[in-house]
């Protein structure tokens, strides 16, 4: 599966002929979501597969044939990820309060489209939970900004053994706890680290309880 995203002109008729175009692609499209709408733009995202034959450049040459869209990132997106919406995330913080922290880390990658979550311990300095494909040990948090305030942050390559340049996006709990997820591309948008910050502070609400 790969993440597309781009920025269509806010008008009818464009998304549907993103879709199109895609569709001329041999791209099948699994959903689309809504990233942030601003003046006459809107940002969507794109899950979709392509045949084992198509390179996903193709992608990009349709978005482009297009006039006014822009491709802003594409990139392979794990099957077995799956896709989840913040409803679905806060009704399985409900269900499990005591755990509300761990489940929006775990599910923060099918989320917000990222590829991993942390949740480190202001006060001790360590990380107290891991998602699946999370940086492990001996990590520099110094890089991830200041941990007690909703942010987003670019990180170079080298910035863990072995990584490549990553987005993250931060967000305090109630506690003395912060999420930061992060990902190779597309960077945070303001619309995302909003939903991230919430979503964090109904989380405390929850494990408060």
């Amino acid at each position: 599966m790969f993440l597309l995203r781009v920025i269509i002109p806010d008008r009818p008729g464009s998304l549907g002929a993103v879709a199109s175009a895609l569709g001329h692609a041999e791209a099948d499209i699994n959903a689309v979501e809504i990233v942030e709408k601003g003046h006459g733009f809107v940002i969507d995202d794109f899950m979709l597969t392509l045949p084992a034959e198509a390179r996903p450049d193709t992608l990009v040459s349709a978005c482009a044939a297009l006039p006014d869209v822009e491709v802003m990132w594409v990139s392979v997106y794990p099957d077995d990820w799956g896709l989840s919406g913040d409803i679905d995330v806060l009704e399985q913080m409900v269900t499990v309060p005591e755990h509300a922290e761990k489940v929006l880390a775990d599910l923060a990658p099918a989320t917000f489209h990222c590829s991993w979550a942390l949740i480190i311990d202001r006060d001790s300095g360590q990380v107290v939970h891991r998602s699946k494909l999370a940086p492990e040990e001996n990590l520099d948090l110094g890089r991830f900004g200041d941990l007690g305030g909703a942010h987003v942050a670019d990180l170079d390559a080298g910035w863990h053994d072995g990584w490549g340049e990553h987005a993250v996006a931060a967000a305090p709990f109630r506690d003395d706890h912060t999420i930061i997820i992060g990902r190779p591309g597309p960077p945070f948008r303001t619309s995302e680290l909003a939903r991230l910050k919430h979503l964090a502070l109904l989380a405390g609400d929850h494990e408060h309880v």
